[in-house]
């Protein structure tokens, strides 16, 4: 059986989530930044400012369209295209703050999703969001 990450490298193909790693993403974003000798404008600030801009461009392409309009983007390749490439300026930074501050994001992945579990039991909302008291809709 062939080795899809060895097999994706040796077309000049970019590897897929089925076989990249944090580690191997985080370590692209670091290379491409010290390659242009960006860590002096890196700095935590800087970068949650990069992200907060880049979420907002990410945004504009659902804007003004409905819930189920939202869910059929991906049937319209040119919009996808823009959206893919934003959704990626978004991660891109938000390896680049992991990197600039040390944070293991897949230990700190797992931690938050263990503490939401408590706080938003299956039970109380399956099927539902917001607040636990009686059916006020709002999300906390």
């Amino acid at each position: 059986m062939s080795d899809p990450a060895a097999d994706s490298q040796s077309t000049n193909q970019a590897p897929h989530d089925s076989v990249s790693t944090v580690a191997e993403l985080r370590d692209l974003v670091r290379r491409f930044v010290d390659e242009r000798d960006w860590n002096q404008f890196h700095a935590p600030k800087n970068l949650t400012m990069a992200l907060s801009i880049e979420a907002a461009e990410l945004m504009e392409h659902f804007q003004w369209l409905g819930v189920e309009e939202s869910r059929c983007v991906g049937e319209r390749p040119e919009v996808m295209r823009d959206v893919e490439e934003e959704l990626v300026d978004v991660l891109s930074y938000t390896l680049a703050i992991a990197n600039a501050l040390d944070i293991d994001l897949a230990s700190t992945i797992h931690a938050k999703m263990e503490k939401n579990a408590r706080k938003y039991p299956v039970e109380e909302f399956r099927g539902r969001y917001g607040s636990r008291d009686a059916g006020r809709g709002t999300a906390e």
